[in-house]
């Protein structure tokens, strides 16, 4: 009997301790991982302030399919819509859903009366 459970602690141990790693940092993931920064440039756009908007990753894993609160996305300055495009009213996709990885941050700009809220709705985890 020692043999046996001696043999089930250690398929055990091999199987889940080389993915806790993945195990334990997809907790910290999910929408609440996406870190939005945006600041003020100094240029100004038919009398409006432009903005950056800097999109990052917090969590270890990448995360697609990243979808924020947008309301159509307000701006007098063409937007690249590679990096943030409606998807309705309300919401837009980042990076056309494709992954956001750390420390590759996306970003992208635009020009409006005051800053824009872009908080994040919904994220696919890829672990």
């Amino acid at each position: 009997m020692a043999n046996g459970a001696t043999l089930i602690l250690f398929f055990l141990v091999s199987v889940i301790l080389p993915n806790l790693n993945q195990v334990l940092g997809a907790e910290r993931c999910g929408p609440t991982a996406i870190v939005i920064t945006q600041s003020r440039t100094n240029k100004v756009v038919e009398g409006k302030p432009e903005y950056v908007v800097s999109v990052s990753n917090a969590c270890g894993c990448p995360q697609s399919k990243v979808v924020v609160q947008c309301y159509g996305l307000s701006s007098v300055e063409s937007v690249d819509a590679r990096a943030i495009r409606p998807v309705d009213d309300e919401r837009c996709v980042l990076g056309g859903g494709r992954p956001i990885s750390k420390g590759t941050p996306l970003k992208f700009k635009y020009a409006w009366m005051t800053p824009q809220d872009f908080p994040v709705v919904s994220s696919q985890i890829h672990c």
